[in-house]
Parts: C-alpha cells; sequence; structure tokens
C-alpha cells in the first residue's frame, strides 16, 4: 500500500479527527504525520491545500482536502466494519453526527481565532453567536443518545467536546450535562484519543 502524508496542526481539532480514525484503521504505517502551522503558509501545505487548512492529505495520485473527505478517504482504505457507513440510514445517522460535531469545532474554531485579535477589534457579535450555536449544539448532544460504537460520527462529537474543555474550560459544560460528560471521558480512554490529545 502507499504511503501518504497528512499535514496537521497539534491543536487543530479537525486534524485530530483525521488522526483518531486513521488509528482506529490500522493505517499509521503507510501515513506520515507532519505537525505545521497553517498560520505559517508552509509551502508544502498549499502545495497540498490551496485553502491552507488543515488537515490536507497528499496521496501518490492526488491531493485531498476537508476532515471529512479525508476521513472518507482513508475508511475505504481499511478493512472491515467501515467507521463511515457506505449506505443507507445508518449512513445518513453517522453524517448528521458528524455533521453536528464539527458545526461544534467550527464554532470553537472561529471563537478561538476571534480572541486572537486585539480586543478592540473583536466582535462581540459574533463571539456571542458562536457561543450560542455552541450552547445549543451541546444541549442538543445531551438530549441524544451518544452513537453506538465508535464510528465517524463519535469520532467527530468526541474530538468537538475535548476541544470545548482544552479552549474553553470556562463554559464549564460538564456540570449541566454529566452523562455526556462521562460518555466523553470513556470513549477519550481508546488509545487513539489518548495518542492524539492537542498540545497547542
Amino acid at each position: 500500500m502507499m504511503t501518504m502524508q497528512l499535514f496537521y496542526s497539534p491543536g487543530s481539532p479537525f486534524a485530530r479527527k483525521v488522526r483518531v480514525l486513521a488509528r482506529e484503521r490500522g493505517l499509521l504505517d503507510v501515513l506520515q504525520e507532519t505537525a505545521l502551522s497553517p498560520h505559517d503558509d508552509a509551502p508544502e501545505l498549499l502545495a497540498a491545500n490551496p485553502l491552507g487548512k488543515v488537515p490536507a492529505l497528499r496521496t501518490r495520485d492526488t491531493t485531498l482536502f476537508d476532515s471529512p473527505l479525508i476521513c472518507e478517504y482513508l475508511d475505504m482504505l481499511g478493512g472491515s466494519p467501515r467507521l463511515v457507513p457506505p449506505d443507507g440510514p445508518a449512513r445518513i445517522a453517522a453524517l448528521r453526527a458528524q455533521a453536528l460535531g464539527d458545526g461544534l469545532m467550527d464554532a470553537a474554531v472561529a471563537s478561538v481565532l476571534e480572541l486572537r485579535r486585539p480586543e478592540a477589534m473583536q466582535s462581540t457579535h459574533w463571539l456571542r453567536r458562536w457561543r450560542a450555536v455552541i450552547e445549543r449544539g451541546v444541549t442538543t448532544l445531551a438530549h441524544e443518545a451518544p452513537p453506538s460504537g465508535f464510528g465517524i460520527g463519535a469520532i467527530s462529537i468526541v474530538c468537538a467536546l475535548a476541544y470545548l474543555d482544552f479552549r474553553f474550560p470556562d463554559i464549564a459544560w460538564r456540570a449541566g450535562q454529566p452523562s455526556l460528560a462521562a460518555w466523553l471521558d470513556d470513549v477519550s480512554a481508546r488509545e487513539s484519543m489518548a495518542a492524539t490529545r492537542p498540545t497547542a
């Protein structure tokens, strides 16, 4: 099997989602992980993703970007059972859960970037809207049963909630959602999660 190169940032929850899936699928022997900052516009990242974002995957034949696409591609390389169901209601449920997790990550990452701007330039309007998105998303997760197993939906949700713990401990979502917090702690003990904890 060919060797691929994954560009990622250690703090990116989207890149973590891909790295978790790669470990769950046993692909580390054909996947070279290269850590970098997307803010540096590294030439190798821009060559792999003209949008300048992580994660980005270079294969023998092409480059792929956007975490759902990369996860779908990597999942096809492993054996059965797939972490992204190929069809039917199970696929729709998994993709819906992934979309919810990704949406939480979108709002959280946007908030982080906004808070890094000089305080006088920060938009309180957007920070409030993103916080509301996060709160509604967490509430929705708490009222729905967690995805069964550890497929793409669960991976996305876990990476999103762990990112909130990492970047926004002040949100304190765990206090109001103890069952969801317990589920997160349980699945976070997996080797793939422990090996990809954010560091920056």
